[in-house]
């Protein structure tokens, strides 16, 4: 809850006039609530795009299709022990193409400090399909991409759009979900994977 106090002096003038007294008894309640956390500060441009895992806890029983049309069922590429990142996207989406660019830059080191796998899924329709091997084959990225032409999983998780990316623990549960993408939100997934792996080896 956040409380804007110029709108609520305004509103509360505006409905009838108020005597001195009320108006600084107003002022100060307001001004009280601004003090307190989680009142008035906004919250940072990351924790809004965070999402916590709720709802759907692990990976539902999908398969879909590869690039070369071999079916795949989604829960036999996640490693036990390991976790796997799980980024959404499609060729229209230009955010989308920027942060898994920015994954494959870290890819390596990933591997060989994290043991971390990335799956990329498209959710580019059925008519789009033969672009994202086009595409793919042009930027190279070092992980594997999967088809979801018929948004499949985008229903099954509940999500609105693309980016959206998941982090997969090593029992094969949600972890951490994330919305939308600006630059530098792969040291936001970074660090998620270091506090995994922190767990993992107590």
């Amino acid at each position: 809850m956040r409380i804007n106090v110029s709108k609520f002096l305004f509103l509360s003038m505006k409905i009838r006039p108020l005597s001195r007294p009320l108006l600084y008894a107003i002022s100060c309640f307001a001004l009280v609530m601004c003090a307190s956390p989680g009142f008035c500060q906004p919250a940072s441009e990351a924790a809004q795009r965070a999402v916590q895992p709720s709802g759907q806890s692990s990976i539902p029983e999908v398969s879909l299709r590869d690039t070369d049309g071999n079916l795949v069922e989604l829960r036999s590429l996640i490693r036990p022990g390991k976790p796997t990142i799980i980024s959404f996207w499609a060729t229209w989406c230009a955010p989308c193409k920027k942060e898994l660019s920015n994954y494959a830059e870290l890819y390596a080191d990933w591997q060989k400090e994290l043991d971390v796998e990335v799956l990329a899924i498209s959710i580019d329709d059925s008519r789009n399909s033969a672009k994202v091997k086009s595409y793919i084959n042009g930027v190279k990225w070092p992980f594997r991409v999967l088809l979801d032409p018929n948004e499949d999983m985008k229903r099954a998780l509940n999500f609105q759009t693309v980016p959206f990316s998941l982090l997969i623990d090593g029992e094969g549960r949600i972890a951490y979900r994330h919305n939308s993408y600006v630059e530098g939100d792969e040291y936001v997934m970074e660090e998620k994977l270091k506090k995994l792996k922190a767990v993992d080896q107590k």
